[in-house]
């Protein structure tokens, strides 16, 4: 099969897959579209960056564009909300020539404005599970006619602990509908579970889950206060376009980020703490070319499609072999070479030993030249001290110490002045006398002078 007349999408549909660029489907697109027009269900297991959203997509907006419209038909579930937008992106492009209207449900926004758009008439609605169940309790959202449920990175879904959720959803639903399932991993507890919710599923699967072919491994020992000062020089010997690096924990993403704009990049991170707005103007302006690097969490590992991304770089190693595959499968995209890079420390043996055991081979070690890797560590409060960081830490220590002498030198006028005051005060009321007195005085003085004049004043 060499391009998509072969699935006979009628005039709309195919309008939609030109204009999107696609001209080749790729293996699962081949495999799994032919089952979900004839209305089977389907799992589907293929690594990030293989077509698998648009293998569920095209065949909806087909279905779909025959019946009722107005009334939602389709669900997508999956687990982030970056996610969400990139497959609500995905079927306004391909459903641009038809009728056909998507709308997301997460949280983290306001929901009024998704009651809005659901009661304006939608067909297809792609959401997270949390938001969308508190749609159901408040009665905003009617899914009694869904005839396709679409489970998204299902995998994922599991881990994040959305399984009680996606569970009260699978209630809410019609019982007669076609269900597909679609993840990168799928371990053997998932494929028991996912049986539980799809009838005689027809799977589709491309043999162990590991990183495309087209994108080359490194890994680059290095202590841990070192890290920050390494990354900096691989970026600078590095002919590099587009970079994601990925950080474990939000606090690391965020102060990775500034440290590289402090360094001069056109940096910016990607994290839980961002608002849904913040997060959004980061990765557009990552996709847009705005911001040369991003530097995320996990978040960003799942469905984010950027495919300008030339480097995938693990500034923190994984915690499972398969969150490695999720991060590198950002680079190497559509038949385009990509380079992954890994800072390991000491403690990461044990992972890098189960990332190749996937891979199927060693990756390579590198070292850089002229990079002092002797260079001790500094002796302060936090992470990420590093040398060139000494006098950034000197400078601010030496104003603390300014401020503080400024505030005790103040004080100590301020105490003196007023220590002066109160002693002319206390002296002045011990000489001057009550006034009383000074009118006794004043009256006394009269007389004696009205005595010698004779005259009474």
């Amino acid at each position: 099969m060499k391009d998509f007349k072969s699935f006979n999408f009628n005039f709309n549909v195919a309008a939609g897959i030109t204009t999107a660029g696609y001209v080749t489907p790729t293996p699962i697109q081949i495999q799994a579209i032919p089952l979900i027009l004839k209305g089977s269900d389907v799992m589907g297991l293929a690594q990030t960056g293989t077509g698998k959203t648009a293998a569920f997509v095209l065949p909806i907006l087909q279905r779909l564009s025959e019946g009722e419209r107005g009334k939602i038909r389709a669900l997508v579930v999956v687990p982030t909300r970056e996610l969400a937008e990139q497959v609500h992106q995905d079927f306004s492009i391909l459903g641009s020539k038809t009728t056909l209207r998507s709308a997301t449900v997460y949280g983290g926004v306001s929901i009024t404005q998704q009651i809005k758009k659901i009661k304006s008439g939608i067909d297809i609605v792609v959401a997270c599970p949390g938001r969308l169940l508190d749609h159901v309790k408040q009665r905003t959202i009617d899914l009694s006619g869904i005839e396709v449920l679409v489970l998204d990175e299902a995998d994922h879904m599991f881990d994040m602990g959305f399984l009680p959720d996606v569970k009260k959803l699978m209630k809410c639903l019609p019982h007669e509908r076609q269900t597909l399932l679609f993840s990168a991993t799928m371990p053997d507890e998932i494929k028991s579970l996912a049986h539980e919710a799809l009838k005689k599923p027809a799977i589709v699967q491309f043999g162990k889950p590991s990183p495309a072919s087209t994108v080359k491994h490194a890994i680059y020992p290095v202590k841990q206060h070192l890290k920050i000062p390494l990354l900096l020089e691989i970026l600078h010997q590095t002919d590099t376009q587009s970079v994601l690096i990925f950080a474990r924990t939000k606090y690391r993403a965020k102060s990775l980020g500034q440290r590289l704009v402090r360094a001069g990049y056109r940096a910016a991170s990607l994290q839980g703490n961002m608002s849904q707005q913040q997060r959004q103007a980061a990765l557009g302006g990552f996709r847009k070319g705005v911001y040369q690097v991003l530097v995320a969490t996990d978040i960003a590992a799942r469905g984010i499609d950027v495919s300008q991304i030339s480097h995938v770089i693990n500034y923190d190693i994984p915690d499972t072999p398969e969150a490695y595959v999720h991060r590198i499968g950002r680079t190497g995209r559509a038949a385009r070479n990509g380079d992954a890079f890994t800072l390991v420390t000491e403690d990461d043996k044990a992972m890098v030993r189960n990332i190749e055991h996937i891979l199927g081979s060693r990756i390579e070690r590198h070292t850089l030249e002229n990079f002092d890797y002797s260079r001790p560590a500094l002796k302060n409060k936090g992470i990420h001290i590093v040398p060139t960081q000494q006098k950034i830490i000197r400078s601010k220590n030496e104003r603390n110490q300014q401020r503080v002498t400024k505030k005790r030198t103040d004080l100590k006028k301020e105490t003196h002045s007023t220590s002066r005051k109160k002693k002319y005060f206390r002296v002045e009321a011990q000489t001057a006398a009550p006034f009383s007195a000074n009118k006794r005085i004043s009256s006394q003085l009269h007389t004696r002078m009205s005595n010698r004049s004779g005259t009474t004043l």
